[in-house]
């Protein structure tokens, strides 16, 4: 029987919970009010979620931060969707932070979301495989395809020491038991999700 859904997080209980600045958290705050304003044209997220945004969404992504390397400096976000992680860790102020996402209306959103909160971010647009090569010092994703698929997608951005940050649920010693692939393996419990895992990934072999 899963556990009883905690109530939803507030914004103040947001902040506590990450030390974020006021103005960091202001910023945040009218993110929130565009997802809830674009949610009834598209569907951005699970529409169930948005009664607690601050956990489900604005936690769950903030929660990378400190799982980032101390010298990391760049991140691409695979399949950024409504921009969760990408566009929250560069609110967040990772200095550089491309979102790579296929769907034009999303891609319409997120340009929005970054010209409204003044977060300056490349937005790629394309299917993954298709977007052109560059080296990154971390890849993250959510949400986006079981595990050995997020591997061969982040892969070739992948610099030398970088690390795969992937957000994952109940099946994720499922996927990992399937990926054949040498790397090291770091767990850590979600914040936002008490099924829910984050899987830091390093030292990955391209064969």
């Amino acid at each position: 029987m899963p556990p009883p859904e905690p109530p939803p997080l507030s914004r103040e209980a947001f902040q506590d919970a990450t030390s974020v600045s006021r103005e960091t958290l202001e910023r945040l705050d009218t993110y929130r009010a565009l997802l809830e304003k674009w949610q009834p044209k598209i569907n951005l997220v699970a529409s169930g979620t948005l009664r607690d945004v601050w956990r489900r969404h604005f936690l769950d992504s903030a929660q990378l931060l400190p799982l980032l390397p101390e010298s990391a400096q760049s991140l691409v976000d695979l399949g950024s969707g409504a921009g969760f992680p990408g566009l929250v860790l560069a609110i967040l102020g990772v200095p550089k932070v491309w979102l790579i996402e296929s769907d034009q209306r999303k891609i319409a959103f997120l340009r929005t979301v970054a010209q409204a909160t003044a977060t300056k971010v490349e937005i790629l647009s394309g299917r993954i495989e298709q977007v052109p090569r560059f080296t990154v010092d971390v890849v993250t994703a959510r949400a986006l395809a079981p595990l050995a698929q997020l591997i061969e997608y982040g892969l070739p951005f992948l610099g030398t020491n970088g690390v795969c940050l992937f957000l994952k649920g109940r099946q994720a010693e499922c996927e990992l038991a399937e990926t054949q692939r040498p790397m090291m393996v770091q767990r850590f419990e979600s914040r936002s999700d008490p099924s829910g895992v984050v899987l830091r990934l390093h030292e990955l072999s391209p064969t």
